[in-house]
């Protein structure tokens, strides 16, 4: 095998720890804790502003995302692996500018939910542009790069690894978490704004690693007017 085939492989393997494809349905509940990999790669920065019970709510800086187009499947796991390999050729120079460009975490799907079981829902496959590219971030074909302005995002981790059959169950936990405190209103209403999404995963492990692993579930929102803590 020519050195340059050795040398993408490793590094597909490489891209790889920073998602987690499915492969293991089992999770526990883990919250507050900060994802290891964002000491090893760069990830976007936040502020914590309110760590609530099951949930936190963070404030995310301006940032910048290169994002596939929708990808109609009723599979998460399989619609993040189709994104994620667009991603993967980009980020190794399949762009405009020949640009090779450093892995970040996390690996993000927004995900628009179909109306039943076994229809196709919607996927939005992102990458966190590094913020030595930001100003002008490589354009590739089948791709586009969104700049987010300063949000909140309402959080909930959880350990173990991401299935078709155990983020919706997340997702309505963080919902369900949420009611009642001065943050449902808000997020709801970013629910039916232009936020893209329902919901949106973010994953940051390698399947290969078993312990201490931190997935996300982000609901993203505005706020308009002060909200009293």
């Amino acid at each position: 095998m020519a050195a340059s085939s050795i040398f993408n492989l490793s590094l597909l393997f490489s891209l790889l720890s920073s998602l987690n494809l499915g492969l293991w349905p089992e999770t526990q509940k883990s919250f507050g804790i900060f994802p290891p990999t964002c000491n090893r790669i760069e990830c976007p920065s936040f502020e914590i502003v309110h760590a609530g019970n099951g949930y936190e709510i963070r404030r995310y800086n301006s940032t910048m995302w290169s994002s596939t187009s929708p990808i109609q499947d009723i599979s998460l796991v399989e619609a993040t692996r189709t994104g994620f390999l667009q991603l993967f050729d980009y980020i190794q120079g399949k762009n405009y500018y020949e640009e090779k460009i450093e892995m970040t975490a996390p690996v993000i799907a927004q995900v628009s939910p179909s109306d039943g079981p076994f229809c196709e829902s919607s996927f939005v496959v992102s990458f966190y542009v590094p913020k030595k590219n930001q100003a002008n971030p490589p354009p590739a074909k089948g791709l586009h790069t969104k700049k987010w302005s300063s949000t909140h995002v309402a959080v909930r981790q959880f350990s173990g690894f991401v299935s078709d059959y155990n983020v919706a169950e997340e997702a309505a936990a963080l919902q369900a978490s949420l009611q009642g405190t001065i943050w449902s209103a808000a997020v709801e209403k970013g629910q039916g704004t232009d936020h893209a999404s329902v919901y949106t995963v973010a994953q940051y492990n390698s399947p290969f690693e078993f312990d201490n692993r931190v997935n996300e579930i982000w609901m993203l929102f505005d706020i308009e007017d002060e909200i009293p803590m």
